[in-house]
């Protein structure tokens, strides 16, 4: 298991490189929040999820929800590691014909399964997901990232109580709390807190986790498949702009991308020097 997770360690050290070489060819699109999602998008998709990158439409797949829809740079550099894409179509992200638009498109890119980005809606969808796969009788799984100044909107809360009445055990929430929205402090927008206590109100199984580290978000992800009954809420305390001191903990580089001056430094940080 330390191989294993050494392994996504550096595979979630690679994809902050990608997010950082993406949205700087870009000069558009999130940076705080795609790196402080990284580590457990990575977790999902080498580690935990069902998926098939050469049949994206495959029926056995579990499904992923970035409800957090503007973190699309982490779905995306994931996405093209696994082989969905080439990795050089990152390069054109957000630019017009570009199949990676500045949120999840299921119309235009491999292996996203639903539109994402309209903030609060994610959860009922990824609910909606579960509860067809239950009536269906199959065993697959769903996913869904949400950021904690997003739990702001009732529409998650009607989705959360949904999923506890009906036992959606299939259905696994990941909460990117990184106290940060493009407003500033999370508490001073709009308090959440106790995110775990209001998930347990709910009748969710919640566990509480450091978001960057892998060991806990493995282990996590594996409670999560083993528990019935009962949705999971996995809360993961995180940095937004996550191994890169420029950008960590600043609300400023929620929806800034890296500049010219600030490149070479960011990759100094995440270990690469190209």
């Amino acid at each position: 298991m330390k191989e294993k997770i050494a392994d996504l360690e550096e595979k979630a050290r690679r994809l902050r490189v990608a997010i950082v070489k993406t949205l700087h060819k870009s000069q558009s699109g999130h940076t705080g929040g795609s790196l402080s999602a990284i580590d457990m998008v990575c977790a999902l998709y080498f580690h935990k999820m069902r998926h098939n990158p050469a049949e994206p439409a495959w029926e056995g797949r579990d499904r992923f929800v970035l409800s957090k829809g503007h973190a699309a740079p982490a779905l995306y550099v994931t996405l093209a590691e696994c082989g969905y894409f080439p990795p050089e179509d990152l390069m054109m992200l957000r630019r017009l014909g570009s199949h990676l638009q500045g949120h999840p498109d299921s119309k235009g890119t491999p292996g996203v399964d639903v539109c994402t980005g309209s903030l609060g809606q994610g959860l009922s969808m990824a609910n909606g997901m579960a509860l067809g796969l239950k009536l269906d009788g199959k065993e697959n799984r769903v996913y869904a990232v949400l950021g904690d100044g997003e739990l702001q909107e009732g529409q998650i809360w009607e989705a959360a109580m949904a999923a506890a009445h009906y036992k959606s055990d299939n259905l696994c929430a990941l909460i990117d709390s990184n106290g940060l929205q493009i407003d500033g402090d999370v508490s001073k927008v709009m308090n959440v807190n106790s995110i775990s206590d209001k998930f347990k109100a709910f009748g969710w199984n919640v566990i509480e986790i450091d978001g960057h580290d892998m060991g806990q978000i493995v282990a996590a992800l594996d409670h999560a498949e083993a528990h019935k009954g009962a949705p999971t809420a996995i809360v993961a305390k995180t940095v937004k702009g996550k191994g890169v001191h420029l950008f960590e903990n600043k609300a400023s580089y929620h929806g800034v991308t890296p500049n010219d001056d600030e490149l070479p430094e960011a990759l100094r940080c995440l270990g690469c020097c190209d």
